[in-house]
């Protein structure tokens, strides 16, 4: 501004002038809850599978609004049934929380499910989003949930689903760890993760073993929040490749920006948003001539390559077993078993599984699950997410466009520069940290000046 126009502004008056640029183009974020009865109408006329919900108090105050997909309603049961959920805070007005929920498909990318807006994250909230995902969605077998270990999350969950069982994100729980116990991060942060994701029992033990010859109250934490909720080995339903909430904090990286718009801005983003992923994911599937979706198709040829090192030795029709290296494994397609537990648990071919079907000139499609595939990838996104009217064109009844939705009642945002990004965990920040590295010794910690390793000169 002082080089272009000769005007000298501090910081916080040019911020002031963009936020007042933005409101002139945005609107006030008081009139965008006035429009939002309008916009929910013309999403239900426009999207007949879409189910939206507004709920407001006895004096007009908003509490929250839900939307579900019409196209992820119709493909969810091409999916497995794993829902991870998780929650965000706004960055508008009135500092309001976005509830999400979202699962995995055929080809190991996102499928939002829905979203919801509410006035604040408590019990109450989350009970409402789980009530209102289950009269779109239902409840299907072998159904279970995944989040962070918030109280609300697990509460709540017990009493709309509560048979449904709900399992934990391995990387909070290690958020914890660190955060709780002082001692060995290093040797428990690799034994920890190969624990959780132990596919036999043997291996399971082995590690518990190990983390309490370094620190027994860890083991003591983990058998407190039960072995179930964060390890592979022990659910009593298969929640294969979902161990975090990874595809629920990637949701939130892309609507970061999104969230600083008014409430109808926000929820015309999100639908933009999967209108052009699904368009996306279409054509990407119509492209696709393997059997198996993109990234289960690179792990199939990853399993392939490895399956090739190893022999087999058939004992009946359907049990082979394989040696590798120094163990052995047994096989046994009938049942789609093996003793690495790999192949059950999966529900996709282990190396081991790849060389029993070798030996036996057989084909691996009736071998994996059918999640897996590109057929079931196809129905997923097979109803498209067409484009909403503008809003000049919006024909909404009178007593619709007229009804009143007034801000929620919870304090306004304080003045002055709003927080952009929630605040980094120690893990987090270390893990982004440059590593000095010595050119002598190849060390960690230090540089080749101050390297104690180094030759002495002569």
């Amino acid at each position: 501004m002082l080089s272009e126009h000769g005007m000298n502004l501090t910081y916080m008056q040019a911020w002031r002038a963009k936020e007042k640029a933005l409101q002139f183009l945005r609107g006030h974020p008081t009139d965008s809850y006035s429009k939002l009865p309008s916009y929910l109408y013309i999403l239900e006329k426009t999207y007949p599978g879409y189910v939206v919900k507004l709920k407001k108090t006895d004096d007009n105050y908003f509490l929250y609004v839900f939307v579900a997909i019409c196209t992820s309603i119709s493909g969810w049961k091409y999916c497995r049934p794993v829902v991870v959920v998780d929650g965000t805070f706004l960055k508008s007005a009135y500092r309001e929380i976005i509830l999400t929920t979202s699962t995995i498909d055929a080809a190991g990318t996102i499928l939002p499910f829905a979203y919801v807006v509410v006035d604040s994250e408590n019990d109450a909230s989350w009970k409402l989003f789980f009530e209102q995902f289950k009269h779109a969605y239902g409840e299907r077998p072998n159904m279970c949930v995944v989040s962070d270990r918030k109280e609300s999350i697990l509460k709540e969950t017990s009493i709309v689903y509560p048979v449904m069982p709900h399992y934990s994100c391995m990387w909070h729980i290690w958020t914890n760890i660190r955060a709780k116990f002082k001692k060995g991060h290093l040797k428990l942060s690799e034994l920890y993760f190969v624990t959780a994701r132990s596919y036999t029992l043997d291996e399971f033990n082995e590690m518990m073993s190990k983390i309490e010859e370094i620190d027994p109250r860890v083991k003591a934490y983990l058998y407190d929040i039960g072995y179930p909720r964060w390890s592979q080995v022990h659910p009593t339903v298969n929640r294969t490749w979902t161990m975090t909430s990874n595809i629920a904090e990637s949701l939130n990286v892309v609507t970061k920006y999104a969230r600083e718009l008014p409430i109808v801005e926000l929820l015309e983003y999100m639908r933009a948003l999967l209108e052009c992923w699904t368009k996306e994911k279409l054509l990407k599937a119509k492209g696709t001539f393997t059997y198996l979706g993109f990234k289960f198709n690179k792990e199939l040829d990853d399993n392939r390559i490895l399956s090739h090192k190893l022999r087999v030795r058939a004992s009946t029709d359907y049990i082979h077993t394989v040696l590798d290296s120094v163990r052995h494994y047994i096989v046994c397609l009938e049942n789609k078993r093996c003793s690495c537990g790999q192949f059950q648990l999966d529900k996709f071919h282990c190396t081991h599984a790849l060389v029993a079907l070798r030996y036996r000139d057989e084909s691996f499609e009736q071998y994996c699950s059918p999640y897996h595939t590109r057929e079931n990838l196809l129905r997923t996104y097979e109803i498209l997410v067409n484009p909403l009217p503008d809003e000049s064109k919006w024909n909404a009844p009178q007593h619709i466009s007229e009804e009143v939705v007034n801000p929620p009642t919870r304090e306004k945002r304080q003045s002055g520069r709003p927080q952009k990004e929630r605040y980094k965990t120690n893990d987090e920040i270390n893990s982004k940290k440059y590593k000095v590295s010595c050119g002598n010794c190849v060390g960690e910690g230090h540089n080749k000046r101050s390297c104690k390793n180094a030759p002495k000169k002569k």
